[in-house]
């Protein structure tokens, strides 16, 4: 498994980059709980915790597939700072 923290990203934005992964993506809570980004159920619990005016602060995820964690490295590189 491999790792990303994120910060400060648009949830609707993040949602799009999170589709383009194939492989299962969590999102590890500081509390240590994974909880599986590629759930509709699961996004609905960790976004409510993490949201902060249609955006989340802070969010370390952790990838099953090296590939998806350079999507969403190139997600986070060039995404647009509203």
């Amino acid at each position: 498994m491999s790792y990303l923290d994120m910060q400060k990203f648009d949830v609707r934005a993040f949602n799009e980059a999170l589709c383009a992964c194939t492989g299962d993506v969590f999102i590890v809570t500081e509390e240590g709980d994974r909880l599986n980004l590629k759930s509709k159920l699961c996004q609905l619990i960790g976004f409510t915790h993490l949201i902060d005016g249609g955006r989340i602060e802070r969010a370390r995820l952790e990838f099953a597939e090296e590939d998806d964690r350079k999507k969403m490295l190139r997600f986070a590189l060039l995404r647009e700072e509203g």
